[in-house]
C-alpha cells in the first residue's frame, strides 16, 4: 500500500496559465501553507478551555483575515509582510 498525501495546494504546482511562476508563486504557496497551519492553531487556542485560549485564537484569527486579504489584493509586500508574521506564530 502506498500513502498518497492530499496537498491542497498542489494547483500551484500545475498551473500552467494566470500566476507566472518563480519567486511569487513560491511565496503564494508558502503564504497558503501558513495560512493552514495557523488555521491549525486556532483551533487549539479554541479548545483551551474557559475561554483561555480567546485572546491569542482573536490575534490569529485576525493575521489570517489580514494575509488572506494581501493574497486578494495581490500586495506582493503585505504577503511577504503576513507570512514572515505567520511564520513565527506558534
Amino acid at each position: 500500500m502506498t500513502s498518497t498525501t492530499n496537498d491542497p495546494l498542489d494547483f500551484l504546482d500545475k498551473n500552467t496559465g494566470g500566476i507566472q511562476s518563480g519567486s511569487q508563486t513560491d511565496l503564494i504557496q508558502h503564504l497558503l501553507y501558513e495560512i493552514i497551519r495557523v488555521k491549525e492553531l486556532i483551533k487549539y487556542y479554541d479548545s483551551i478551555p474557559n475561554g483561555g485560549g480567546q485572546l491569542g485564537s482573536s490575534i490569529l484569527n485576525e493575521l489570517v483575515a489580514e494575509a488572506y486579504n494581501s493574497l486578494v489584493n495581490y500586495d506582493v509586500v503585505l504577503m511577504k509582510k503576513y507570512y514572515d508574521l505567520l511564520l513565527n506564530c506558534d
